[in-house]
């Protein structure tokens, strides 16, 4: 085919610099609306609110404002029922909705676009889109610690065992425990939060770059769309992705929360462990092997963790080379964000949902609290308390008594009062009293400690604050 019998698909929405359309291959590459369709919602919301401030000002008519109002719910209408038809020769969503404006109202749909470019419109757009999720991560968040809570309250004074190195450390409660991924959950919370704060300011009124002569209001269209106050440099206003990031990486923290208490969940839901049951709408089968019960939710949130750390390097990556202010490579800002978000909200209502379900063993809990010698500091404490040793020769006594235990095949509170005397003969009969799990948690009173009364007081303390 020779060039001048190739097909033109000349898009009329450039006007008329380009008199031929791009190829397929760069139709394909420049176009986003297979993605950004997503931020319709937002987009036709923004537009709105700047039609408005536009007739406010006197820029158009009240008449094309009405028109353009009327026309733009049309088009929200058509695309939340799925009769909006998405060109790809259109491009992107504001594009599409701008072209099917003018199909429904005419010439004043040209009027839309006074005062603004597609780089503002873009970076409010997708501001907004994020700070919606941003909203919706903050409810996961609190639902999921609230169930939390509620595990926390119901295991108060059940005993565990604490670990470190994935080692019997110490006996601590079921609640502590709980609580501990209720105050995780809370720096989340208070991560996207932060946020959310930052990134309230509205770029719409930068236009291209560097603001418009219109006479706008741009106060006005920062307040019709809830933002605390218009961006104060329009050169960054349409050059800043920083929203997304803080979002993706406020997720990535979350997310990685996320994945340890699934890490958690998968060992303690194994045979060897069986200190917690999943319910069976959180877990799978086996094919050929019958007595499996797989922890699938689980494991799935602990991958997913993958994709949104993925998306934070990534974005991080587009950005870095970027010099002021817009660049296409910007377009690639969207797709990652929006799985991200996917799988953020996903993980937290997989695991707020199996947290909710779980059946925690207490009869299990308590068993492997008492073994692998958990009270030896209780033990060691017990030396510097009552014999008035320096704690670095306890220390050297009680590991003495570990050894002893071992040797024996026994755990600390299964030695006779002789045994233990063989180690340090001012050892009396009330050593036994700090030997027992449920003695060593209750004496764990300090602010933050394990104690059954410090749980309690902590979960209280989370309940108000969660109302």
């Amino acid at each position: 085919m020779t060039s001048s019998s190739k097909p033109k698909s000349s898009n009329a929405m450039w006007g008329g610099r380009f008199a031929d359309g791009p190829d397929a291959i760069m139709e394909a590459i420049n176009a986003s609306i297979g993605f950004d369709r997503r931020m319709a919602a937002q987009d036709i919301e923004g537009s709105r609110a700047h039609a408005a401030m536009l007739a406010a000002q006197g820029i158009i008519t009240d008449s094309d404002a009405e028109a353009i109002r009327e026309g733009l719910l049309t088009v929200l209408s058509e695309i939340e029922t799925g009769s909006f038809k998405f060109s790809t020769a259109l491009e992107d969503i504001h594009m599409n909705v701008e072209a099917r404006l003018r199909e429904l109202i005419g010439e004043p749909a040209g009027r839309l676009h006074t005062a603004r470019s597609r780089n503002d419109q873009v970076a409010l757009d997708f501001r907004m889109w994020v700070r919606d999720q941003v909203d919706a991560a903050l409810g996961g968040i609190v639902a999921l610690q609230k169930s939390l809570l509620s595990q926390a309250e119901a295991g108060a004074d059940w005993v565990m065992p604490g670990f470190t190195h994935l080692q019997t450390a110490q006996p601590v409660t079921w609640g502590h425990h709980m609580l501990a991924y209720v105050e995780m959950l809370g720096r989340d919370h208070s991560r996207f939060a932060d946020a959310r704060a930052r990134m309230n300011e509205s770029p719409l009124g930068a236009a291209a770059l560097a603001g418009t002569s219109f006479d706008i209001d741009r106060d006005a269209t920062a307040a019709a769309l809830s933002f605390d106050r218009p961006s104060a440099n329009s050169l960054d206003a349409v050059a800043d992705r920083d929203f997304a990031l803080d979002f993706l990486s406020a997720a990535s923290i979350c997310a990685m929360h996320l994945s340890r208490l699934a890490e958690e969940l998968v060992i303690w839901s194994s045979a060897q462990f069986r200190f917690v049951a999943l319910s069976d709408r959180f877990s799978t089968g086996s094919s050929i092997m019958p007595q499996k019960k797989n922890p699938d939710a689980a494991e799935l949130i602990r991958a997913k963790v993958a994709r949104i750390f993925g998306a934070n390097t990534a974005l991080i990556m587009v950005m870095k080379g970027l010099p002021l202010t817009y660049s296409k490579d910007m377009q690639e800002d969207k797709e990652q964000t929006f799985d991200a978000a996917d799988n953020l909200m996903l993980a937290l209502a997989a695991m707020t949902g199996m947290v909710a379900d779980m059946a925690p063993q207490k009869e299990n809990l308590e068993i492997a609290a008492a073994s692998g010698f958990s009270t030896a500091t209780d033990l060691a404490d017990w030396l510097v308390r009552t014999l008035d040793m320096p704690f670095r020769d306890a220390h050297h006594v009680t590991g003495s008594l570990v050894k002893l235990a071992e040797d024996k095949g026994c755990d600390l509170p299964d030695l006779d009062l002789a045994d233990m005397q063989s180690v340090h003969a001012q050892i009396t009969e009330a050593v036994f009293d700090v030997l027992g799990v449920h003695n060593s948690v209750a004496s764990r009173t300090s602010y933050g400690g394990t104690a059954p009364s410090e749980v309690r007081k902590q979960i209280a303390r989370w309940k108000e604050k969660l109302q």
